[in-house]
């Protein structure tokens, strides 16, 4: 080879995996956050004021009307001091109804109350709403590869737990 004519590296066509990788958490991320602040955004500015914790806290009983304090808590794995904060707010507000346990009054079982249903149905509206535009221009098909994709990341980080 001549000294004028040194082998050169081709950069631009370069894949650094390391950091594609990296970027494809980030975007994940980011798209997550993104989704989120959009979503709650309605709510902040709306008459109950919600945020994230209280709208999982909210979403759980929706999904479990009759479930106790224990009971969110074991799903979630937050701690019950914490989510009993949280759940004595939610009730304050009358987004959250209570009724003792008759077989052991210590036991309390939370149900959405109308106010907490109006909030979860606003919730539900602004997510199907956002989900729509956020893979807006994506053809069915490009969606079902980006849920597969996707679901690939989620077993390969479900393997490391």
């Amino acid at each position: 080879m001549s000294p004028i004519m040194r082998k050169s590296v081709d950069n631009v066509n370069h894949v650094d995996s390391s950091a594609t990788a990296e970027a494809v958490m980030e975007l994940v991320h980011t798209v997550m956050h993104q989704f989120r602040s959009l979503q709650y955004q309605a709510l902040r500015d709306g008459p109950h004021d919600i945020t994230h914790m209280e709208s999982k806290v909210l979403g759980f009983f929706s999904a479990h009307p009759g479930a106790t304090l224990s009971e969110l808590a074991q799903h979630s794995g937050r701690d019950k001091a914490q989510l009993a904060r949280l759940v004595k707010s939610l009730r304050e507000r009358e987004l959250l109804g209570a009724a003792p346990d008759p077989a052991d009054r210590r036991n309390v079982h939370l149900t959405l109350s109308p106010a907490g249903h109006a909030v979860q149905q606003t919730l539900r509206r602004k997510a199907r709403s956002l989900n729509g535009r956020a893979v807006e221009g994506l053809d069915e098909a490009r969606q079902r590869a980006l849920v597969e994709l996707l679901a690939h990341v989620k077993a390969n980080l479900d393997k490391l737990e």
